[in-house]
């Protein structure tokens, strides 16, 4: 964004001397090349009330493991996802699931996907959604071609 400023010049008494040596009042002109961008994204938050979709989401898929032991396989998950492109992140504080779901939900993260014994047995995930609750349990190559699928087609 350019803009002409006409009051600061005049609030700070600027002048200058022009060619018939006369003071002058002289423009002042801001650049922020970075103001429409963060109005964007000021609009965009608040046009999504923080809820964004997935593909636009910072983090698109929180790992929540139910316990310490089932932070391997959780790990393991969450590189999948991020090796098929997709922005995840794991819980690996040693916290109850309901507070891992909260917070999740707090950061408005799309889909929260929970680890426990069956999933970690099954090499499977449960998955839950942020608007649409829990969506059932899926395997980790059919939830990377959902997840792939909502975010080519940006829904």
């Amino acid at each position: 964004t350019n803009q002409v400023d006409f009051a600061q010049p005049r609030r700070f008494n600027l002048t200058y001397t022009d060619a018939k040596g006369k003071p002058q009042i002289p423009l002042c002109i801001h650049r922020a090349p970075l103001g429409t961008h963060e109005r964007f994204i000021g609009f965009l938050i608040e046009h999504y009330a923080g809820i964004f979709p997935l593909w636009l989401a910072p983090v698109q898929v929180r790992v929540l493991p139910i316990s310490d032991k089932h932070l391997a396989y959780a790990r393991t998950v969450a590189e999948s996802l991020i090796t098929a492109g997709v922005r995840a992140e794991v819980n690996d504080r040693s916290e109850s699931l309901g507070k891992q779901i909260r917070e999740a939900e707090l950061n408005k993260v799309p889909y929260m996907l929970v680890i426990g014994d069956k999933e970690k047995s099954a090499k499977t995930v449960a998955i839950r959604h942020l608007t649409r609750g829990d969506l059932g349990t899926k395997s980790v190559g059919q939830l990377i071609k959902l997840l792939r699928s909502e975010i080519t087609t940006r829904k």
